[in-house]
């Protein structure tokens, strides 16, 4: 029973409470372009303001007398939204004053906002980041979670943005501050904290989230993230990267549903370089889907269906047929089925 005493997590506090642990990446503006804007939107606010005094000239009167120009009203626009107020022109009819009370006072307010927006941006620079996780919050969906900002999980998400997914579409979680850094510089959607928390991992969005990486620097610190993810998302597919091979099953009892041994991995690829280089040469092609060859996963076409994948023009390693990788010699898929994904090699240039 849920006890109204206990504290409320992280994922259940105000957005704003969540500002320097969750961060939304921002467009960069140069200063010199911030200021030219600030400029411009003075520039109009001066002239609406002086576009309303002119139209209502009727209703306001100088000390000569005369009907007010268009100089007249720039001129108490200027001096009325940088609230000098000489007093030589002033709203006489009610429906000037009225104007006066309802438009100018505002822009007033608005131009010298515009004024000292330097020092103001700084001073909201919180309530807008906590604006920006509040939207993201809401909307976020389908992502793809990263566990580990070192090398594996930088690697990971270069992979993953030279395969076409978008930049927005990723979170990473780290406790190193200068690792978060680097990512937000990258244009990533961070989060300061130890994913091993359910309520770090609650503030990624990982409840509805499409995939997990876990690409921590210990093991032991791997299987419990997976425990976590897995408790906090049942269907969300989650890879995991761990250093020795003797820790697979506790991982995949933990709920990966892919482990990457990256030091036997390493292992093999120096021990086959060794005798042939050209085939770690290949596998390094393969990996890279930027240019050369690269290893692609596709729907199988309808006028494909019933037909051999040995047949087709593409060179197709294996056939995704229920969630099961079969490899392209088993009799199994000696006819393709609709529905089934072909992994095949294709020109990363493409």
């Amino acid at each position: 029973m849920f006890d109204k005493r206990r504290p409320l997590g992280l994922s259940s506090s105000p957005d704003y409470a969540l500002v320097g642990l969750l961060r939304i990446p921002v467009e960069q503006i140069s200063p010199w372009t911030s200021l030219t804007r600030r400029v411009l939107f003075a520039i109009l606010l001066l002239f609406t303001a002086a576009g309303v005094v002119y139209l209502g000239r009727h209703g306001y009167r100088d000390n000569s007398g005369d009907e007010l120009s268009f100089l007249d009203a720039m001129y108490y626009a200027t001096v009325s939204l940088s609230t000098t107020g000489y007093g030589d022109i002033a709203p006489i009819t009610p429906s000037a004053r009225l104007v006066n009370i309802i438009v100018i006072t505002p822009l007033r307010v608005l131009f010298l906002i515009v004024l000292v927006g330097t020092t103001l941006s700084v001073l909201t620079e919180r309530s807008r980041q906590a604006f920006k996780i509040q939207r993201w919050r809401h909307t976020v969906r389908n992502h793809t979670v990263v566990v580990g900002y070192g090398t594996k999980g930088r690697t990971a998400i270069d992979a993953m943005l030279g395969d076409g997914v978008q930049a927005s579409d990723i979170v990473v979680v780290d406790t190193d501050p200068i690792a978060l850094e680097a990512a937000a510089g990258a244009g990533l959607v961070t989060v300061h904290g130890s994913a091993t928390k359910s309520d770090v991992l609650r503030l990624t969005g990982v409840q509805r989230a499409s995939s997990v990486i876990v690409a921590t620097n210990r093991d032991d610190t791997a299987v419990l993230v997976t425990l976590t993810a897995r408790e906090l998302n049942k269907t969300a597919k989650i890879c995991v990267a761990i250093r020795e091979a003797e820790n697979t099953h506790l991982v995949r009892q933990s709920g990966a549903d892919s482990v990457v041994v990256s030091s036997e991995t390493a292992g093999r690829l120096l021990g086959i370089a060794t005798t042939t280089p050209t085939v770690v040469e290949m596998m390094e092609d393969l990996l890279t889907p930027e240019e050369g060859f690269a290893v692609a996963e596709r729907e199988v076409e309808p006028s494909e269906v019933g037909g051999s994948p040995r047949h087709l023009s593409d060179i197709v390693l294996g056939v995704v047929r229920d969630g099961q990788l079969i490899r392209v010699g088993e009799p199994e898929v000696d006819a393709l089925d609709a529905g089934d994904k072909l992994l095949y090699i294709r020109n990363g240039g493409k």
